[in-house]
C-alpha cells in the first residue's frame, strides 16, 4: 500500500496561526485517583513507554521472551507474577519466526508451560514477515508514518493487547540513532499508541561499547531522548570474570544483572540476577543429530557466603588464625583463607569455596571481628597480616 507520512519539519512555514490555551487544574480527591496500572513488576505500565537497554546478546531478548510467556500464563517464571494473565505481543525485528518459535519452545519445554496455558494470549510476529517502519529521515527532516501507527493502533484494540515490546528498538524506524527530535518523535508516537489503546510499550535498545565498565542509563546508543520518553528502563550487565570469580562461579557468559537505571513511577529496584540455562529442542535430524539448544532465561540468587555459618564456625577459624602469621593477599602462599578453609572443611581448589572463604574474610573484616594490620614479614618487609580483633 501507498504510505503517508506526517512531516516532523524542523523550520516548516505555518499556514495557519496556532491557538493554545491553558486549562485550569481542578481539585481532584486523591483517593478517588485511579492507581498506575503496572502489569508486571513496576517495568510494564498501561498507557506508557518503558525501555530496556543492554549489549547484543547479553540475554535481553531472552529474559523479554520469558516474561512474555510468564504475562500470558499468568506464572511467575522469573519471581514476578502479572497482575493477570495478560495478552502480549512479541515483535522482532531482526530473526525470522522460525528463530522465535524455537526460543519460546525452548521456555515452555524448560518450565513446564502446556499449550492451554498461553494459547490466545501470546501473539508474536517477525520484522521480516510484518514489517513496523514507524519513521522515516526525509531532506526535510523526521516523517512519522501515520498509516502504520493507525494499523498498530487498530491491531493492539481488536486484539487485546496488554503488552507489547519492540525488539530491537532500532529495527522499527529508519531515522538516524543520534538524531534527538527524530528518535523523540518515534518514542512519543510510540507513547501515543500506548495511550490510545490503553497498552504498555517497552522498546528493546542496544548500548554503545563501554569499554569494560558497567552499562548506565547513560549508555544507550544514539540520542539521549528516549531516556527521556520512556518512564522505566532496565539497564541489563553481562557477569565480569572478576566478578564471577568472587561469587565463585563457572561459565560468566551464562548470568547478566538486571538494574533499574530510571523508574518515574516507582522506587529503584535492587538489582536482579539472572542465568542462562541451554535447553534441548530434541529435534535432531540426520543431518544435525544434535539438533537445537537454546538458552533460557531463570532467575539466579548470588550465593551467600555466610549462609550456614554459624559463630562456633568463627572461633574455630578464629583459633587457626591465631595459630600461625597469615596475610590478606589472596596471591600469598601463607594466605589467612587457608587456615580459614581447614577449620570449614572447604577445599580451595574448589572455585566455590574459594569464593566462600574470600567472602568470609571480607565479611568477618567488614564486621570488626578480624582486622588488617601492617608488620613486618620474615624478610624484615612491611605486609598486611589477618589478625583475630579480640587479640589486638
Amino acid at each position: 500500500m501507498s504510505m503517508h507520512w506526517q512531516s516532523f519539519e524542523r523550520d516548516a512555514p505555518q499556514e495557519e496561526p496556532i491557538v493554545i490555551t491553558a486549562t485550569p487544574w481542578k481539585w481532584i480527591d486523591p483517593k478517588t485517583t485511579p492507581p498506575r496500572e503496572f502489569l508486571y513488576g513496576k517495568h510494564y505500565i498501561r498507557q506508557f513507554v518503558s525501555a530496556g537497554f543492554g549489549a547484543p546478546g547479553g540475554g535481553k531478548s531472552s529474559k523479554r521472551m520469558v516474561e512474555a510467556v510468564a504475562m500470558a500464563s499468568g506464572r511467575a517464571l522469573l519471581g514476578v507474577g502479572p497482575i493477570k494473565r495478560l495478552k502480549v505481543w512479541y515483535w522482532n525485528g531482526e530473526d525470522p519466526q522460525e528463530e522465535t518459535d524455537r526460543r519460546l519452545a525452548a521456555i515452555c519445554l524448560h518450565y513446564g508451560i502446556t499449550p492451554e496455558e498461553i494459547e490466545g494470549q501470546l501473539f508474536t510476529d517477525s520484522g521480516r514477515d510484518t514489517p513496523i517502519v514507524m519513521a522515516e529521515q526525509s531532506k526535510t527532516g523526521t516523517m512519522i508514518a501515520e498509516p502504520m501507527a493507525d494499523a498498530l493502533k487498530a491491531a493492539i484494540k481488536t486484539t487485546g493487547i496488554d503488552v507489547m515490546t519492540i525488539d530491537p528498538f532500532v529495527s522499527c524506524h529508519r531515522v538516524a540513532e543520534n538524531d534527538n527530535p527524530a528518535i523523540d518523535a518515534v518514542a512519543k508516537k510510540f507513547a501515543d499508541i500506548a495511550n490510545a489503546t490503553n497498552c504498555s510499550f517497552n522498546l528493546e535498545h542496544h548500548i554503545r561499547k563501554t569499554n569494560g565498565n558497567e552499562a548506565t542509563v547513560d549508555d544507550g546508543r544514539g540520542a539521549s531522548s528516549l531516556v527521556g520518553a520512556a518512564r522505566s528502563i532496565e539497564v541489563l550487565n553481562k557477569m565480569a570474570p572478576a566478578e564471577a570469580a568472587k561469587l565463585g562461579v563457572d561459565q560468566h557468559w551464562r548470568y547478566f544483572s538486571v538494574d533499574d537505571g530510571k523508574a518515574n513511577m516507582a522506587p529503584l529496584g535492587e538489582r536482579r540476577w539472572f542465568k542462562l540455562e541451554s535447553v534441548s529442542l530434541g529435534n535432531g535430524t540426520g543431518f544435525y543429530p544434535e539438533g537445537d539448544n537454546v538458552g533460557v532465561v531463570t532467575a539466579w540468587k548470588p550465593p551467600d557466603h555466610t549462609e550456614g555459618v554459624t559463630g562456633a564456625d568463627f572461633d574455630r577459624c578464629a583459633s587457626a588464625i591465631r595459630a600461625g602469621r597469615w596475610k590478606e593477599s589472596i596471591q600469598a602462599k601463607d594466605w589467612a583463607g587457608k587456615p580459614v578453609a581447614k577449620a570449614l572443611g572447604l577445599d580451595l581448589d574448589s572455585k566455590a569455596d574459594k569464593a566462600k572463604v574470600k567472602g568470609l574474610l571480607d565479611f568477618w573484616i567488614r564486621a570488626g571481628s578480624l582486622v588488617v594490620v601492617e608488620e613486618k614479614d620474615e624478610h624484615r618487609e612491611m605486609k598486611k597480616f589477618v589478625k583475630v580483633a579480640a587479640d589486638e
